[in-house]
């Protein structure tokens, strides 16, 4: 994005995972995060504002996305063999990569800026609606034999590398 990693808003202690939780856990406080910056971005006018929250938005769902793919994903797919349910995942994230590819190279004052925005929102909305309803993704790693405890610590572990990656480029 147009902003440097400093001048990004202060993360929530959510984002930091100081106590262990099980990977469904994570994730969700994952997405309560940024739903949160995503309300925050509706209702700001400032310019300087908006892109902190989009950098903000786009580092977490980045990070989000790639944990989930590298470690929660497969460990789904081994365990349920729900490559329906998979697949539509996958899919669903590479189109909220490919938007969030466009919002780093511009700013607020950019066509498009914040109608990408909104349909990056509405995207996750719907992805995140999938994975916690009832019958979803998880629910369904819920009740199947994964180890919830032992994916919260790799995906903790992961995140906070790419974190520290990320806060250093």
């Amino acid at each position: 994005m147009a902003i440097s990693t400093k001048h990004r808003l202060q993360r929530d202690d959510r984002s930091t995972q100081p106590k262990q939780m099980d990977a469904v856990a994570l994730l969700k406080a994952d997405h309560r995060q940024v739903e949160e910056w995503f309300e925050q971005f509706g209702k700001s006018r400032s310019s300087a504002k908006k892109q902190q929250l989009a950098t903000n938005i786009c580092s977490a769902l980045t990070i989000h996305t790639q944990i989930e793919e590298e470690i929660f994903y497969p460990a789904f797919l081994e365990a349920t063999e729900d490559k329906d349910m998979h697949h539509e995942a996958m899919v669903e994230h590479e189109g909220a990569k490919r938007l969030i590819a466009e919002l780093q190279g511009m700013k607020p004052e950019d066509d498009y800026f914040d109608a990408r925005v909104t349909v990056l929102s509405e995207m996750i909305k719907h992805h995140v609606k999938e994975e916690e309803q009832a019958g979803g993704m998880f629910a369904e790693a819920k009740k199947s034999k994964m180890d919830l405890k032992a994916l919260g610590e790799q995906l903790s572990a992961k995140k906070m590398e790419l974190q520290r990656n990320d806060e250093a480029a």
